[in-house]
């Protein structure tokens, strides 16, 4: 299956979710390349920014249980660069 390089944007309203969240994210950390989160503490908001790399099976698996939960919204951006993971496992 062919990888991609992408972007998640994770938006939490309150606390309620963050643990969940981040039990999702610790659970995928083998397709998460970056990850930068700022607290938006007046408003009560939390933004989460992932760099990714893995299958769209991979990262579908990893945004879908984020958008299932309450008071979390989720975006991901996919580029169009493309590595067959086949190569990979040829070279290790």
């Amino acid at each position: 299956m062919e990888k991609r390089i992408g972007v998640v944007a994770i938006l939490i309203q309150g606390r309620e979710s963050v643990g969940q969240v981040n039990q999702i994210l610790s659970s995928h950390n083998h397709i998460i390349q970056g990850r930068l989160g700022m607290p938006f503490r007046d408003k009560g908001v939390q933004v989460i920014s992932l760099v990714v790399e893995g299958t769209t099976d991979q990262i579908g698996a990893l945004t879908g249980p984020l958008g299932r939960l309450s008071s979390v919204q989720v975006k991901s951006v996919l580029t169009g660069y493309r590595e067959d993971s086949n190569e990979d496992a040829e070279q290790s």
